[in-house]
C-alpha cells in the first residue's frame, strides 16, 4: 500500500493554524509571528513534513539556491574555501547547490543544469579564460562571483588574491638573497591566476638583465617532480624556484633533493602560493603565499548579499586580496641575523 504523501494541509490542521500560514512558516521572507512560526514547525516535525518549494519557485521565480562551481578539489586551499562559502550562504538563509566539472566544456552543460533549477546567484572557482563562457556566464541574468579568477562583465564580478604583486616581490626577495638563476615553475596555462603570478615573477626580474628558466606543470604534486626531474637531468641547477602553488612546490622540494641532490636552502630557495596545511609539514617546511581564503570568501559573500537585495543593478567589481608571504625553512636565508 502506497504511504499517502503529507500536505500543508496535515500540517495546518495539527498545528490549528491557516495554510497560508504554513507557507509563510517555510518562507524566509514572508512576515509571520514567532509564536505561529514556532507551531507549525513543532507540527511539521511531528508528521515528517516536507516542504514542496516547486510552486514557491514558480511563483517568484526564486529558488533559494546558489550554485557553486568547482573543478579540481586536489588543491586543499578549494576545499577550506568551499567550507566556508558553504557555510556563509546557509547563514544567510540559503541553500548550497554543487556542481564539479573539469572545463569549459562541461561548464557550459553545467550552466544549463543550473538555469534548470534556477539558482539565484552563482559561484564559480574554476579558471575561466574565454569570451564565449563569460558571455554564457552573464546571460544567465543573475549574480556571478568568480573566486580567485581575473573574469569580470555584466552581473559577473571577480574576488581574487594579488597574484602579480606578489609574484613581483618574490622576485626581489630573491635578488635580496643572491638568487641568480631563477626559475618559475607554471600551472595550467588556462590558469589566470598563475599567468599573474608568472608575469609579477618576470617583471621583477626584468631590471636585473636576468631571464627567467620556465617549467611547466599542471598545478598537481606528480607534474612538477617530474618537470623539476627532467630538467635536473638536462644539467639545470636552478637557486631560486617559485612555483605557482604549494602542491607544485612540494613536488619540486623532493624532485630536488631526490633527483637532484640538491640541499634546501642551501642549494636553492623555493617559495610557493597558497599555504596549505601540507606546506608547513616538517619533511617540507615551504616558504609559501597565504591567499588569506576567509577574506576571499568574506568579499565574495558580501558581493553576493548586495547583488541579490538589488538584482536590476547587475554589479561588476573586482575585489584583490593583498596574500601573506609566510617564511619557513625552504627560504631561511631571509631568517639569518
Amino acid at each position: 500500500m502506497t504511504k499517502r504523501v503529507i500536505t500543508s494541509i496535515d500540517v495546518a490542521r495539527l498545528a490549528g493554524v491557516s495554510q497560508s500560514a504554513v507557507s509563510r512558516a517555510f518562507s524566509t521572507t514572508a512576515s509571520i509571528s514567532p509564536a505561529t512560526r514556532e507551531k507549525v514547525f513543532k507540527a511539521a516535525e511531528a508528521l515528517n513534513y516536507k516542504p514542496n518549494r516547486i510552486p514557491s519557485i514558480m511563483l517568484t521565480g526564486r529558488s533559494g539556491m546558489i550554485g557553486i562551481i568547482v573543478g579540481g578539489l586536489r588543491n586543499p586551499l578549494y576545499g577550506s574555501a568551499l567550507e566556508q562559502l558553504s557555510a556563509g550562504i546557509r547563514e544567510a538563509g540559503f541553500q548550497v547547490l554543487l556542481v564539479q566539472v573539469m572545463d569549459t566544456v562541461t561548464l557550459e552543460m553545467a550552466l544549463d543544469t543550473l538555469a534548470g533549477y534556477r539558482v539565484d546567484a552563482l559561484i564559480t572557482a574554476l579558471a575561466i579564460g574565454s569570451e564565449d563562457t563569460a558571455a554564457a556566464l552573464s546571460a544567465l541574468n543573475i549574480p556571478v562571483i568568480c573566486f580567485n579568477s581575473a573574469l569580470i562583465g555584466p552581473g559577473i564580478s571577480s574576488v581574487r588574491s594579488n597574484n602579480f604583486d606578489s609574484g613581483r616581490r618574490v622576485a626581489a626577495l630573491m635578488q635580496e638573497w643572491g638568487v641568480e638563476r631563477p626559475y618559475w615553475l607554471a600551472g595550467p596555462v588556462v590558469n589566470a591566476a598563475s599567468r599573474a603570478r608568472r608575469a609579477g615573477f618576470l617583471e621583477g626580474w626584468g631590471a636585473k638583465k636576468l631571464s627567467v628558466t620556465e617549467l611547466q606543470g599542471d598545478d598537481h604534486y606528480d607534474s612538477a617532480f617530474s618537470a623539476v626531474s627532467e630538467a635536473l637531468r638536462a644539467g639545470h641547477r636552478p637557486d631560486g624556484l617559485f612555483c605557482s602553488n604549494d602542491l607544485m612546490g612540494c613536488g619540486a622540494l623532493d624532485a630536488l633533493k631526490d633527483t637532484g641532490g640538491m640541499s634546501c636552502p642551501e642549494d636553492v630557495v623555493v617559495v610557493g602560493y597558497d599555504n596549505i596545511p601540507q606546506a608547513a609539514w616538517h619533511s617540507y617546511q615551504l616558504s609559501s603565499f597565504d591567499q588569506r581564503p576567509d577574506a576571499l570568501v568574506a568579499a565574495s559573500l558580501d558581493i553576493l548579499a548586495r547583488s541579490l537585495s538589488a538584482p536590476d543593478e547587475r554589479l561588476s567589481e573586482t575585489h584583490v586580496i593583498e596574500a601573506d608571504l609566510v617564511l619557513r625553512r625552504s627560504t631561511s636565508r631571509t631568517l639569518a641575523p
